[in-house]
């Protein structure tokens, strides 16, 4: 109702995998998940609260009106310095706050780059969520179950909304940015709690994608900075015209199968991690040779 009054909506243009005006910004429900445990658990993670709150507030801004990308940024490094905090990473060397704010630069950008069809950033965030509450609860207590349980139902509610042939409503920038923001927390007390970086692999289907598809942009002399239609998911669902929510579908299992995996395997978990990065990027070198050119065509 707040989206339709305050004409929060999402035109269709040449790059868009949808053909009708909708609203979007549906997605700021993750913070309200995040918000709801923060209140009711004595306002645990509060440096972590405040992070998401900055950068929930700027992609909410973005997604009314446009903002510039300095002034973003300002926001977005401020908001991962206070998350940093929160995982006492300043105790650290500085060359891991360094690597770890190009990093989680890096998956905060895919995660908002890969949402373009109906379905894919919630049900993609399922699928980690799930996969999370399984690792907190038989694997390795990293984390208050109740982040993980309450963040999973807000991500319920948007699926509704969102996981259908004609979506209500679309994350927007605040929606895939602040899941993508509570899946680093997550993934990083998870990473440092078992000092293993292979978790990563959680999220390795985005990973290849994006990088990938940047790798392949450049090799076309392509400003990467600018929107675009050359995911691999974006051909499934514009090229091959398969359902948006087929195409989720499949991401979410295949990220689903990777990590079962990799819980079976944690013994070798690196050797693991690398298998699944090359079969993986041999899938994506093989598909983009099968199906770019309809792209061109286009």
């Amino acid at each position: 109702r707040i989206a339709d009054k305050c004409n929060i909506i999402d035109k269709p243009n040449e790059r868009s995998s949808h053909t009708r005006i909708t609203l979007r910004g549906g997605g700021i429900i993750f913070y309200f998940g995040a918000l709801a445990y923060f209140l009711s658990n004595e306002w645990e993670y509060p440096w972590f609260m405040l992070a998401l709150t900055l950068i929930t507030f700027i992609s909410f801004v973005d997604d009314i009106r446009s903002t510039s990308q300095g002034f973003r940024l300002v926001f977005h490094f401020t908001a991962m310095a206070l998350m940093f905090y929160q995982w006492g990473l300043f105790s650290l060397s500085w060359w891991w706050i360094i690597i770890a704010l190009i990093v989680c630069t890096g998956i905060i950008n895919a995660y908002n780059f890969m949402d373009g069809i109906n379905g894919i950033t919630g049900g993609y965030s399922l699928v980690i969520l799930g996969a999370l509450a399984y690792i907190n609860s038989k694997i390795i207590t990293f984390v208050e179950p109740a982040l993980i349980y309450t963040v999973l139902c807000s991500v319920f509610v948007f699926c509704f909304f969102n996981f259908r042939k004609k979506a209500k409503c679309f994350a927007g920038d605040v929606g895939s940015v602040s899941i993508a923001f509570i899946l680093l927390f997550l993934i990083g007390r998870l990473i440092i709690k078992t000092e293993d970086f292979g978790w990563i692999i959680l999220l390795s289907v985005y990973g290849v994608d994006s990088v990938l598809t940047i790798i392949h942009r450049l090799m076309l002399h392509e400003n990467i900075g600018l929107p675009h239609r050359k995911h691999m998911y974006q051909l499934m669902a514009n090229e091959l015209r398969m359902p948006h929510v087929v195409v989720s579908l499949i991401y979410m299992v295949v990220q689903a199968i990777i990590i079962i995996g990799y819980i079976g395997c944690l013994n070798y978990g690196y050797i693991f991690l690398l298998g699944v990065i090359l079969l993986l990027s041999f899938i994506y070198i093989w598909f983009m040779k099968k199906y770019f050119s309809l792209h061109q065509k286009v």
